[in-house]
């Protein structure tokens, strides 16, 4: 239960963080291991279930096992992705990585999503671009002609810094007409540049409104408060309510991560722009060193997440469009994070995510089925 945000300020006083930081400062390191992460060091390091040297797992079992590459190695490889499903973990130890105390960030901006990705390969490649070293890779899709990689250096060369907790909006920041803008924050601040306003969906909640924001306590400006908000929205039905009272149709929740191999990425994301209402488009490339049952990825190729968080008028059927867009990664040869909302038959499912892989560690662990199993908590239970 450490959060990403107690680790790291525990590890920034010794000049070391963890190889993938997850966006949000309320993130689990047990939560990102169990139901992954990523972030924009993930194109040279992975996901964060990849940095675990060892974790103590408590199994359905009711025993405490400690379970690495070399210990019950095949719990090891199923843990990321199973959702709690063959266990918990009560304790872990992982990998650091050597950080200045600032980063220096280009916003590169392409007029085409072909360009786009045609440079993040290139990036992911050669880890820099122009002859200038990249240590951080993502990037944002506001249009068709609009979007940018924003590639972060670090360095410990002092100087001003770029403050986004306050009024300014980081992900407005980096739009610009010419070919580049640079930026620089501090280490910490880059790591949580896209918690105080939730990437961009504190506009849901009118936090961007400047005059609102003004008056919105900065206490109160991060993913952890809009998650209550959210909560409370979804426990009273409060948009549909108002939807309802405005005369508007009822809207579906289209809140998902995806990957798809970089060499299908324009093909998606030119697919999406044209069917699904819902911008900007976050995406961060990734490579895995080592094939996991769970979540299989090729290893070693590289696949560009896309992270898009919104809502749609809902069709004639339940999940209309959060089916459509399964078919359409699938299709791609493409995953997506089980953490959204999920309508993938039984067949689909263990295809996708482990099937028999799954159910032999699931009778190893967990033989009397004290824990869900991973079809019922991802698809079966929402």
């Amino acid at each position: 239960m450490c959060t990403y945000h107690d680790l790291l300020v525990a590890t920034l006083r010794y000049g070391l963080s963890p190889l993938v930081v997850p966006q949000l400062k309320t993130i689990t390191l047990g939560g990102a291991v169990t139901g992954l992460g990523i972030e924009s060091a993930s194109f040279r390091n992975g996901m964060p279930h990849e940095s675990v040297l060892e974790l103590d797992v408590l199994t359905g079992t009711g025993e405490v096992l400690t379970v690495s590459a070399e210990q019950h190695p095949d719990l090891y490889h199923a843990f990321p992705n199973s959702y709690g499903t063959l266990g918990y973990s009560v304790r872990l130890r992982i990998a650091l990585e050597t950080v200045q105390p600032y980063v220096t960030v280009r916003h590169v901006r392409y007029h085409s999503i072909a360009d786009l990705v045609d440079a993040a390969h290139h990036i992911v490649e050669t880890s820099a671009l122009d002859g200038i070293r990249v240590d951080y890779l993502d990037g944002v899709v506001f249009s068709a002609t609009e979007c940018y990689l924003c590639l972060g250096a670090q360095t410990s060369e002092p100087g001003p810094v770029s403050d986004y907790t306050g009024q300014d909006i980081y992900y407005r920041s980096m739009q610009h007409d010419r070919g580049i803008k640079n930026d620089r924050l501090t280490v910490a601040d880059y790591f949580w540049r896209w918690d105080t306003d939730w990437f961009w969906c504190s506009r849901a909640f009118g936090a961007q409104n400047p005059r609102l924001r003004r008056c919105w306590p900065r206490r109160y400006r991060n993913s952890s408060f809009y998650w209550k908000l959210l909560a409370y929205d979804q426990r009273f039905a409060i948009a549909d309510r108002l939807q309802k009272i405005r005369g508007r149709p009822p809207r579906e929740r289209v809140v998902q991560d995806v990957e798809v191999p970089i060499e299908r990425c324009t093909e998606f994301l030119g697919w999406f722009l044209s069917k699904v209402p819902i911008e900007p488009i976050w995406l961060c490339p990734v490579r895995l060193s080592e094939r996991w049952p769970l979540y299989p990825m090729l290893p070693d190729h590289t696949y560009v997440n896309l992270g898009f968080w919104s809502s749609v008028p809902a069709g004639a059927t339940r999940g209309e469009m959060n089916r459509l867009i399964e078919q359409k990664v699938r299709a791609l040869d493409g995953h997506k994070s089980l953490y959204s909302d999920a309508y993938y038959c039984r067949d689909e499912f263990d295809e996708l995510y482990g099937g028999k892989d799954y159910q032999t560690v699931k009778q190893t662990y967990d033989p009397d089925g004290r824990l869900l199993d991973l079809y019922a908590k991802a698809v079966q239970r929402r």
